[in-house]
């Protein structure tokens, strides 16, 4: 993916040239350290300390040994066995790191207390606990700055390195061994997207809510609570909805245990944020959702924060973004605001999920063909073709040798199903509006062969949950995408799009700057407005990354979420 230049904006003006606060750095200054720790130079070599809850930092033993080969494996945390301003605040961070999304044990967060009383315990630390007490504090920074920065999962999806003027050892150095504010020159670690500031807020918020959380679960009565039936817990259904800001707090229930206005109002936007029909209707499936544990969406918030650091810091264009859980496309403009939003049918949680990953968008095709997958063809498209062998004709496929040239577009004959059950020859769908890619492909290739396109099929956008695809993404306006994709060749007015997707010929037009197209999974998304919004692991991703980053360090993530083949369509 290409970049743009480094550049150095105010972190509100958030543009294309995302900034990184810390791309330029300050000259070193040093603290006056004790001598040289034989030690500690020997713990580094071998990439291991049993104090540490996670012992093994082989995988950064190269920043730590860059970190103090410059001062000759002095100590850089203590002066005269006294741990620094700087290293106590950095303790500090790692205390906190829960507000972060990251975990405070992943940096020993329950175990500095005791770390500094020894040391204040003793008036000439020995250099075994002093070197220790250091390469401790040297690793869980190091962590801390990398699991903050690109994640500690990150697989390689969208990036594998920092967006760093220098290394992390240089950083740590120069920038935070005599710092006399380290959280403001932790500042700029982080994705500098809109989005990811929502989040963090957001969690702070639950994580607030979470620790004066008292309520109960609701009975879930036998059949599904209708406006204007009775609940006996209409009283506690109100505290929930109060609790979770979908209930007014000034917006009181009637006296009664009818369940009416404005509880009915309540439940609508409670189900839109959760990714149910909003009919205000009180089934075992809002049920559960009302009932998830805060603990739940606390998680939901840490794991999507751990997924946006996995996105690289600039994009040579704002992307378009695609969100596998949300069924969601978003078309971000200079800003890094919302330009175009709409719905999309995604993979089947089942054999055809859509894959994660990064890539470009280069060609808009209107009115393409379909090429059939092999897969698709002989699985569904065969055995009806046997059965009628006038489907193709019904269904606009028509065979086509391996070079493109038509063998029949008519009835399947005997030989016809042959050649195709061998492989000899292959399917294709002529363009028009029954296709199965509607009126427009949009392509940015990709290993998986996944694309965004329009369909015939547009009343699956009314349902709430929409993974019905082979694993390429069905999109809601593929006349508002083409114009957005399209909007800086002015010849592509809305009304030309229009007029060549219900044309007669096939037209491909090449972007003159490739457009960053992101295929992501997020359970949870703060919207512009704040509005927090939770769905379904539908591809149980949430889980398995829960698993891996409870493996600590160092860690081993798969290469992509993905368990797919090329997708089909």
């Amino acid at each position: 993916m290409k970049s743009s230049p480094p550049g150095r904006i105010e972190r509100s003006r958030v543009a294309y040239t995302l900034p990184i606060l810390f791309l330029i750095f300050v000259p070193p200054v040093g603290n006056v350290q004790t001598a040289p720790a034989p030690e500690l130079c020997q713990l580094v070599e071998s990439g291991k300390l049993t104090d540490l809850r996670w012992p093994d930092f082989s995988n950064l033993r190269t920043h730590v040994k860059s970190f103090y080969e410059p001062a000759s494996y002095a100590p850089g945390w203590t002066i005269h066995g006294v741990p620094t301003d700087p290293a106590r605040s950095l303790i500090r961070v790692f205390q906190e790191a829960d507000t972060k999304g990251l975990d405070p044990e992943d940096y020993d967060g329950s175990r500095w207390a005791d770390r500094l009383a020894a040391l204040n315990s003793s008036s000439a630390p020995n250099e075994s606990a002093l070197s220790r007490f250091d390469l401790a504090l040297t690793v869980c920074v190091l962590r801390y700055i990398s699991d903050l920065h690109v994640g500690k999962a990150n697989p390689g999806l969208y990036h594998t390195g920092f967006d760093l003027n220098g290394n992390l050892a240089d950083f740590v150095r120069e920038r935070l061994v005599s710092s006399s504010n380290v959280e403001a020159a932790l500042q700029g670690i982080e994705p500098p997207f809109p989005g990811y500031g929502r989040t963090e807020r957001a969690l702070q918020q639950y994580l607030a809510m979470l620790r004066e959380d008292r309520s109960v679960a609701l009975p879930v009565p036998k059949k599904t609570l209708d406006p204007r039936s009775s609940y006996g817990a209409l009283a506690s259904l109100a505290d929930r909805l109060r609790q979770l800001g979908d209930l007014p707090c000034g917006a009181l229930p009637s006296g009664s245990n009818v369940y009416t206005e404005p509880l009915v109002g309540a439940v609508k936007r409670f189900q839109t944020r959760h990714g149910l029909a909003p009919d205000g209707r009180i089934g075992a499936a809002t049920f559960a959702e009302l009932n998830a544990p805060l603990s739940r969406r606390v998680r939901q918030l840490q794991l999507t924060l751990e997924r946006w650091r996995w996105a690289p810091h600039r994009f040579s264009r704002p992307p378009i973004v695609v969100n596998i859980p949300e069924f969601q496309v978003r078309a971000f403009n200079d800003t890094y605001r919302t330009g175009l939003e709409m719905k999309v049918v995604v993979g089947k949680s089942y054999g055809h999920q859509t894959p994660v990953f990064a890539a470009e968008m280069k060609t808009v095709i209107f009115r393409p063909y379909w090429e059939v997958p092999r897969s698709i063809l002989t699985a569904e498209l065969l055995p009806k073709a046997a059965q009628d062998r006038s489907y193709f004709v019904k269904h606009g496929f028509e065979a086509v040798t391996m070079q493109g040239a038509v063998a029949s577009a008519g009835v399947v004959d005997d030989d016809t199903l042959a050649r195709l059950r061998s492989g000899e020859l292959r399917v294709r769908q002529v363009p028009g509006p029954e296709n199965s890619l509607g009126l427009v492909k949009f392509v940015f290739p990709n290993p998986y062969d996944v694309y965004l396109h329009a369909t015939p099929a547009t009343e699956l956008f009314a349902r709430s949950r929409r993974d019905f695809s082979h694993g390429c993404i069905r999109v809601e306006k593929p006349e508002e995408l083409a114009a957005w994709v399209l909007r800086g060749k002015p010849e592509w007015t809305p009304e030309h799009i229009h007029e060549v997707m219900h044309g007669d010929k096939t037209v491909e037009v090449t972007l003159d700057q490739p457009i960053p197209v992101l295929i992501v999974y997020a359970t949870a998304v703060v919207l512009e407005s704040g509005e927090v919004r939770f769905f379904d692991d539908i591809y149980k991703e949430d889980v398995q990354l829960e698993r891996l980053l409870a493996q600590g360090y160092p860690p081993r993530p798969k290469s992509s979420p993905a368990k797919n083949s090329p997708a089909e369509k």
